[in-house]
């Protein structure tokens, strides 16, 4: 056998269905697209994913996953100096004296003291953040403030 003699089976190769030659080619006037619509235009195509118009699936499923929050808000746990007044004169107040005494929680503590009600104790204070008015509170009973 030669390569000119080559032939596929028969009923292998199959004519192209030629569409829109007539009404009596079986397969002319609407070319088998039926009538009207939008599959029966040219370039009206579907995408897959399109639900006729209802709202998506993807958007009416919650989201999940990570959210890529790059400005993050920074929380602080708020103590007020009136509440430093448990403490006792002279002593020194850091962050895990605070979750001791539960003033603040223990999962990430970032503290801010603010100036809110009366000091009536001299106290070495640390913490993340101050307000002017703690300050001025802790410093005028000759304490001093830390920032960490």
């Amino acid at each position: 056998m030669k390569l000119n003699q080559l032939k596929p089976h028969d009923g292998a190769k199959r004519a192209k269905k030629r569409v829109g030659r007539g009404d009596a080619s079986g397969s002319g006037g609407t070319a088998g697209r039926g009538h009207k619509g939008q599959k029966s235009r040219s370039g009206g195509s579907i995408p897959a994913w399109f639900e006729g118009g209802q709202m998506p699936l993807v958007r009416r499923i919650p989201k999940r996953g990570p959210k890529r929050n790059r400005h993050k808000k920074v929380e602080y746990d708020v103590v007020n100096v009136k509440a430093l007044n448990e403490f006792d004169d002279g002593e020194n107040i850091t962050v895990e004296r605070l979750i001791s005494a539960n003033l603040v929680s223990a999962r990430e503590p970032r503290v801010k003291i603010l100036g809110e009600g009366t000091l009536e104790k001299q106290l070495t204070v640390q913490a993340h953040r101050f307000s002017q008015s703690a300050i001025q509170q802790i410093e005028s009973k000759g304490g001093t403030v830390e920032v960490i």
